[in-house]
């Protein structure tokens, strides 16, 4: 008649088991934090609009008139182009910043801003508007491009 004994062996058995799913799950939980890099929720920020632009003589001419994404001082869009992405934020009267819009942690496309810092919704890194690092788990500040303002458009250099 089985009454639930187990005998020694079974008992190891078990109970090795039971501990090399409480270190998975220690293991699991550290490297999902370190990649995650802080308590940031990435999705809690808003997401930038998008730009379409075009690459000539290394320049895109983005519209600064009314009714562009980046026309209030304050606002900021993503800039989608042929080689890649570009953050623009109107910081001032007649003044841009100029980004990349790739994170340089994984590479992920930085599509968040509030409150003049700009996230990646991959693992929370944050970006100044000079791209430098606010919170990881970025090291590397995001490259900076060359603009200017004249008639209405803001002229990238890329």
């Amino acid at each position: 008649m089985d009454i639930g004994l187990q005998t020694r062996r079974e008992f190891f058995v078990r109970a090795a088991q039971t501990g090399a799913v409480v270190a998975f799950s220690g293991v699991l939980s550290s490297i999902l934090a370190a990649c995650g890099g802080s308590g940031n929720n990435p999705g809690d920020v808003p997401t930038l609009p998008t730009i379409q632009g075009t690459v000539t003589n290394n320049t895109i001419t983005i519209s600064t008139a009314s009714g562009s994404p980046i026309a209030a001082v304050g606002s900021a869009a993503l800039i989608q182009y042929s080689n890649g992405y570009l953050l623009v934020a109107h910081t001032a009267t007649s003044t841009f910043s100029v980004l990349s819009g790739i994170c340089t942690h994984q590479g992920c496309i930085v599509n968040g801003f509030s409150a003049g810092i700009f996230s990646c919704p991959c693992h929370g890194s944050e970006f100044d508007l000079n791209g430098g690092v606010i919170h990881g788990p970025a090291t590397a500040p995001l490259q900076k491009f060359a603009s200017q303002v004249a008639n209405n458009q803001l002229v990238i250099t890329v």
